[in-house]
């Protein structure tokens, strides 16, 4: 195959690290046998009871112990492109002038002090967000743990034209012609960065693994007391599905083996999106926080060549994501969620929904800033109310719109029930929402102190 052929001698040039070569290798003889990656809904069930962990005992020596085994890894390979940032997404003020990044830093710091363990932390950059975050990090040197790398670089690999499936050239700019494959590049990056043997060596057991934007992922001893007990290999922290969540993978039991399985909306034919949006019947959505053990790990990618055989996702795009007109392409992803079904007796925790807190839009980030949400002593956030924000993605999608529009702070949604905004309104310090609220789509400014309510929202 000749466009494997150019796109391995393209990859080998930019220096990828020979287990990400050879799954891309891997994926890519699938992507060319016709391998769509669907998973129909008639060889899956639903997955019914998992653990909760609500009904995790807890310990606190033994906790202790085990989390005393666990190290952090954290996913930070993104800008935040979608809300107009051009820096590491983990950057980004949440609260009180502290980033994603400062509060995780933190996190880290209650529960090495609480349990007098080491906890490393790594982030898997990106070459978007590698300098960044190292620039970021450089004032914490307490984070460093002995020899362990603070981060390591996710893989990157070329876009492929539609016709033909040969690497894609776009001299006008270079960069685009290479894409992240997707997160299940994990396990390859960890094992070709020396991450995973670095690791071990220090003699770490257990990694959890979480999204940068999701600072509800904390470190938790009661959860690496249940997955260290379990002797599970691999476990995922699910939540259960709500309206909001029914475009999520889900898990679900492959039919023939029993196996536990992630299945993503790409993966579903569109004739069947009525059964993988039901979520009376597919009830658990990925978190995409994750344990394994590391030796389980290290095992399985020495086995198998460092190719761990996760399902292809295929995604259609256009070489210039900011183009349409631009020359189709495809992209070769995996979803590191997908590992679940390589390892016998993964085990799944359904955990409490202030464990995922993602921040993907404005909206989100304005209910995290709010007083709907407080910091602990151990620096997590802890919900106090739960309503449901929507900005109009206009005027509010990209952060600097967003940050000028709410110069003053975050009104309290203490009280409210909703707060939707149709149109371009400037917030003035002190608002309070009660109830539910919409704001229209004329626009306008919300004065100082304005109180607003179903009776007199504008």
């Amino acid at each position: 195959m000749e466009g494997l052929h150019q796109a391995l001698e393209k990859m080998r040039a930019a220096g990828t690290s020979e287990p990400a070569i050879r799954v891309f290798e891997h994926n890519y003889a699938e992507l060319a046998a016709g391998q769509t990656g669907v998973i129909p809904e008639d060889t899956i069930e639903p997955l019914l009871e998992p653990d909760r962990f609500e009904d995790v005992e807890f310990d606190g020596d033994r906790d202790g112990q085990a989390l005393a085994a666990t190290a952090l890894i954290k996913l930070n390979g993104g800008l935040g492109t979608s809300m107009g940032m051009s820096q590491a997404k983990s950057l980004l003020p949440v609260r009180d002038g502290k980033s994603f990044l400062d509060i995780t830093l933190d996190q880290v710091r209650a529960a090495r002090a609480r349990y007098g363990v080491r906890l490393p932390l790594v982030f898997m950059n990106s070459f978007s967000t590698e300098a960044d975050t190292r620039a970021a990090l450089a004032a914490h040197d307490d984070i460093v743990v002995g020899q362990i790398p603070l981060d390591f670089l996710q893989s990157a690999e070329p876009k492929l034209a539609a016709e033909g499936l040969t690497p894609i050239e776009w001299p006008a700019d270079p960069d685009l012609e290479w894409c992240p494959p997707g997160h299940g590049d994990l396990y390859p990056s960890l094992l070709g960065s020396g991450t995973l043997g670095a690791l071990i060596d220090a003699g770490f057991r257990y990694a959890c693994v979480s999204n940068s934007d999701n600072l509800g992922a904390a470190p938790s001893a009661e959860i690496a007391s249940w997955f260290a007990a379990s002797g599970a290999p691999f476990a995922m922290e699910v939540c259960r599905r709500t309206e909001m969540d029914k475009k999520g993978g889900h898990l679900a039991r492959r039919r023939f083996d029993g196996r536990l399985i992630l299945r993503e909306t790409s993966q579903t034919a569109p004739e069947e999106r009525r059964f993988f949006e039901d979520i009376s019947r597919h009830r658990y959505f990925n978190t995409n926080t994750l344990w394994f053990d590391l030796h389980a790990l290290h095992e399985a990618l020495i086995a198998h060549d460092g190719v761990l055989g996760l399902p292809l996702i295929r995604n259609s795009k256009t070489v210039d994501p900011r183009d349409s007109t631009s020359p189709a392409v495809i992209q070769i992803e995996t979803a590191m969620g997908a590992a679940i079904e390589v390892f016998a007796g993964a085990r799944v925790l359904e955990v409490p929904r202030e464990r995922f807190l993602p921040v993907k839009t404005t909206s989100d980030l304005l209910l995290i800033q709010s007083d709907a949400f407080e910091l602990d002593g151990d620096s997590r956030l802890i919900p106090v109310a739960a309503p449901v924000v929507e900005l109009a993605p206009g005027p509010y999608r990209r952060i600097a719109d967003f940050e000028e529009r709410f110069a003053e702070g975050a009104p309290s949604l203490r009280e409210a029930v909703a707060l939707t905004v149709r149109g371009d309104w400037k917030f003035g310090s002190g608002v309070r929402v009660t109830g539910a609220v919409e704001l229209g789509p004329e626009g306008g400014v919300v004065p100082d102190n304005a109180h607003l309510n179903a009776a007199n929202a504008y």
